[in-house]
């Protein structure tokens, strides 16, 4: 893989963890950022070698939010904000239809465009001196990222509207009785188990996990015989992994199975 401006990319086994490392200040979103973004998830994503991908920010932040510098604060910036926000889209998109499971990690500030990235994981893990803030309210602008389709998913319509209209900082603590978030964790132990949530993952029958996921994503537009026909084609197909078959053997024996996630 090439060497990013705004991105790190780390690999460890078969876990990819993907660090925000833009040089702007609170390591807020460039066009730069959002277009290796896009290049990353979409390379990662397709990569069969890759059982679990991490995403965090550098020490500054996990991403507050677009980087205001690049625009000039008038009607002029709609373009650029346009084309911001289409790129950065398509990235969420991504995050949304990958196969591979997704453990993001709020390490730091999670603030506008940061938002709807650091909630689009499929566990996420917030360090507990962390908050996420909306923020478009403080300037004027609607929510993109995803946070108007996430919020209202996550924590209910009214809970959203709070969120997003009196613009209040969310701690950790607070974001885990939303289920905004799975967990938070204590600042020193938050890389490490960051790593050790995705090696959980990255060492499970991952070919059942990523459907399994789907199924959970996609339930919401179906009814519920057409949520069922699905889960039978898939239990079906998943039946022919050797992952099912190792499970199976360990289930009728004395060892745990060891997933290859195929």
């Amino acid at each position: 893989m090439s060497e990013y401006e705004t991105i790190r990319v780390e690999y460890d086994g078969s876990i990819a963890h993907i660090t925000l490392d833009s040089p702007s200040r609170f390591n807020s979103l460039t066009m730069s950022m959002a277009d290796e973004l896009l290049t990353v998830i979409t390379d990662l994503s397709d990569d069969p070698s890759v059982r679990c991908l991490t995403l965090t920010g550098n020490s500054e932040a996990f991403c507050s939010g677009a980087d205001l510098t690049a625009f000039d604060g008038d009607a002029s910036d709609a373009p650029r904000l346009r084309r911001l926000a289409s790129t950065l889209h398509d990235s969420v998109i991504q995050l949304h239809q990958a196969e591979t499971p997704i453990v993001t990690g709020i390490n730091a500030v999670a603030a506008g465009a940061g938002v709807g990235v650091a909630l689009s994981g499929d566990l996420v893990v917030m360090n507990e001196d962390a908050s996420i803030e909306f923020a478009y309210p403080r300037i004027g602008l609607t929510g993109d990222g995803g946070a108007t389709f996430l919020l209202p998913r996550l924590v209910g319509l009214r809970r959203a509207k709070e969120i997003a209209l009196l613009d209040e900082p969310i701690g950790a603590d607070h974001a885990v009785s939303l289920g905004l978030v799975t967990e938070s964790v204590p600042a020193d132990e938050f890389e490490q188990h960051l790593h050790d949530v995705a090696q959980r993952l990255a060492d499970g029958p991952t070919v059942a996990l990523s459907a399994t996921k789907r199924l959970l994503t996609e339930s919401f537009d179906r009814d519920l015989a057409q949520q069922l026909a699905d889960e039978t084609n898939t239990i079906a197909q998943a039946a022919q992994t050797e992952d099912y078959q190792r499970g199976y053997e360990a289930f009728f024996g004395d060892d745990d199975p060891e997933f290859v996630g195929r």
